[in-house]
């Protein structure tokens, strides 16, 4: 099982806006195709900075292969959308984690 994480730095004036679109847009795009999972929004608490907000958005995927056929099918067109939408108001980068030990 491999978690797909990305975290978001957003200009504090458009955290609001981005939390709505992110539970609205993002996350049932992304879990429609049936390729992620378990989607989670997490606020960072441990980088604070009083002119923005990071935020970690994370999904449950069986294998590279399947998130690599997301991202093709779905995971593009949606960076895409939020650079239409937030222009350079959100930055990100991705990581992708294995679980070793869980539940």
């Amino acid at each position: 099982m491999l978690i797909y994480n990305t975290t978001y730095h957003v200009g504090f004036n458009d955290a609001r806006n981005f939390v709505i679109w992110i539970h609205q847009a993002y996350i049932p795009e992304a879990v429609a195709s049936g390729l992620l999972g378990k989607p989670r929004l997490c606020r960072i608490l441990s980088h604070h900075d009083e002119d923005s907000e990071c935020f970690s958005l994370q999904f449950e995927v069986d294998d590279s292969a399947k998130l690599h056929q997301w991202y093709v099918a779905k995971g593009e067109a949606l960076h895409e959308e939020m650079q239409k939408v937030f222009k350079d108001k959100v930055a990100g980068f991705t990581t992708l984690m294995e679980v070793i030990e869980g539940d």
